[in-house]
């Protein structure tokens, strides 16, 4: 049986080795080259981009992408919990409200985006609106700023924190929410001290699922954002196509991966103590 087991295991363990290893390789080692003259990557082997990654300038980029992704994730988080709750509790209406929430992925991410800049920019849709009903008389600034590029977040990615959340209120024991009540509990009693903590393992998968995307996007704050709101995939960006650097954008690359890999294990660790 083990034979046969890591037959059937080769192949999967040669793909992630041909898909996730490899390139991952490649980025270390780049992380470790020199800046080519006319870019690309050359000798000597040197640790000087990741030194760079010192500069308070990058480490405000950092700052800015950490927490710029809580906010994000805490909002979905507020979101989900009550819609997943909702779906749940639906009856046979749930496989469609499941369907809307879905419904997004069917569009281009990108395409997206674009349409919130369509609704939020100066001459936008709602500027528009409020102009037209003399709520306002200058348009309000709502592109490219920081909340702009959490309300673009939290849109993009808000399904990822649903579908957990929902996944483990229909697991639940409905005798919990009935031994509750016979003894005494409101039902917000219940939600709060009864059903919120056993659905902690879907609410910390998902903001998982949220947080790590968050952490490392570039098109929402390039599109939203702009030149005002520069996060650390923006930068990794702009460092492979533009700057043409390609070392130092391995080196974010590489020090990105680290920080979401620390704060995924101190998630788990904190999940396994709690159980």
């Amino acid at each position: 049986m083990t034979r046969l087991r890591r037959a059937f295991v080769a192949p999967t363990a040669l793909l992630l080795a041909i898909t996730l290893v490899g390139p991952l390789a490649i980025v270390c080692l780049y992380s470790l080259l020199t800046r080519g003259a006319y870019g690309g990557v050359e000798r000597p082997f040197t640790v000087e981009n990741f030194t760079r990654l010192w500069d308070p300038l990058y480490g405000e980029i950092l700052w800015r992408s950490l927490w710029i992704a809580a906010v994000a994730t805490l909002l979905c988080v507020v979101i989900a919990f009550p819609l997943a709750l909702f779906i749940a509790r639906s009856g046979e209406k749930k496989n469609l409200y499941l369907s809307l929430v879905i419904l997004p992925f069917w569009t281009s991410f990108l395409i997206r985006t674009y349409a919130w800049m369509f609704l939020l920019r100066d001459t936008g849709l709602i500027n528009t609106v409020l102009q037209s009903l003399g709520l306002i008389k200058d348009p309000l600034p709502m592109l490219y700023n920081n909340g702009a590029v959490i309300l673009g977040l939290v849109y993009g990615f808000l399904p990822f924190m649903v579908l957990p959340i929902y996944a483990t209120i229909e697991r639940l024991d409905p005798a919990y929410a009935e031994a509750s009540a016979d003894l005494g509990a409101q039902p917000i009693q219940t939600l709060w001290r009864v059903t919120l903590p056993l659905c902690a393992p879907g609410i910390r998968a998902g903001a998982i699922l949220v947080f790590v995307p968050c952490l490392g996007t570039y098109i929402t704050s390039d599109l939203l954002g702009g030149s005002k709101t520069i996060l650390v995939g923006n930068l990794v960006q702009n460092q492979f196509t533009d700057a043409r650097d390609w070392p130092f954008g391995a080196a974010a690359s590489m020090a990105l991966m680290a920080v979401a890999m620390a704060l995924l294990l101190a998630a788990r660790k904190r999940g396994e103590e709690l159980l």
